[in-house]
């Protein structure tokens, strides 16, 4: 098995053009480990997967329905099929991700680049909508992206916002942090209020102390970045939130994505094609 690592390696985003050139890059065994994917494929929609045993798949969807901005659930596998046809052909969650994360009961225990050893008849997928998808579009608008800039992984962290409950699932939201001059800071709160389905608008703007942050140098995962004189903190809800969830809800396992290594689909990101099989525009 792959070992830990707190960084996720980098690969030239321009390289990587499409969904499905994501998906075979990290499903060569020779790729290297725990590419991350900011940048990659622009243009595509990216989600956070969550896999479960199938006894908890109700608590867990109810569970995004009832907190959408950190968990909005953009598609659901079958039981015991690895895959999610809503968002790609040819996708196969055993391996076509740079980084997955193994937990049981609550604990994280190993962090590796293919689950095809780990995949059982009863597991049940989930994809969460991740911020990633709409950063295109505010790099085609002039906005810079800090973490892009300094060639690390977005900053995440935990508030003290609570979540609605369901099930064993409950907690505290996570959020991704990105700095802004004023008027980008603006800007970028339109531009993303056109992506329902992966985050929408942020959560907070400002002061990161009012939900709980208490130093932006320590992230919970990710990296710092630098926050200039009268830049303003931008944060929207984050992929990971379910992860930290499932610290309350103890399964016996559970298999996630390693942070800032994302699936990347076919569905096209731009604000006026994303529409899923089976949800609404």
């Amino acid at each position: 098995m792959s070992q830990m690592n707190p960084l996720c390696m980098h690969e030239d985003p321009a390289s990587v053009a499409t969904g499905a050139a994501a998906r075979r890059l990290f499903r060569d065994p020779a790729s290297p480990a725990f590419l991350q994917t900011t940048g990659m494929a622009p243009g595509f929609m990216q989600a956070s997967p969550i896999i479960l045993p199938a006894e908890l798949a109700l608590d867990f969807a109810t569970f995004c329905q009832r907190n959408p901005k950190p968990c909005p659930l953009v598609g659901t596998g079958n039981r015991g099929e690895p895959t999610i046809p809503t968002l790609g052909h040819d996708l196969d969650l055993r391996t076509d991700l740079g980084g997955y994360r193994i937990w049981r009961h609550g604990e994280l225990v190993d962090e590796v680049t293919d689950i095809s050893d780990l995949w059982r008849d009863d597991f049940v997928a989930f994809a969460v909508g991740c911020s990633y998808s709409f950063e295109a579009a505010l790099m085609a608008d002039g906005i810079e992206l800090r973490h892009i800039t300094q060639d690390v992984c977005v900053p995440m962290y935990m508030t003290d916002i609570p979540l609605h409950p369901a099930g064993p699932f409950r907690g505290h939201m996570c959020v991704t942090m990105r700095p802004f001059a004023p008027a980008d800071a603006i800007r970028a709160i339109e531009i993303t209020s056109r992506f329902p389905l992966t985050h929408g608008t942020p959560v907070h703007i400002g002061d990161p102390a009012q939900i709980g942050i208490d130093d932006l140098a320590t992230p919970l995962v990710g990296d710092p970045v630098e926050v200039r004189n009268a830049e303003i903190c931008v944060f929207w809800g984050c992929g990971i939130t379910p992860q930290y969830a499932m610290l309350q809800a103890r399964p016996e396992i559970a298999i996630t994505h390693k942070p800032g290594c994302l699936l990347v689909t076919d569905v096209p990101s731009r604000a006026d094609a994303l529409a899923l099989p089976g949800l609404a525009a």
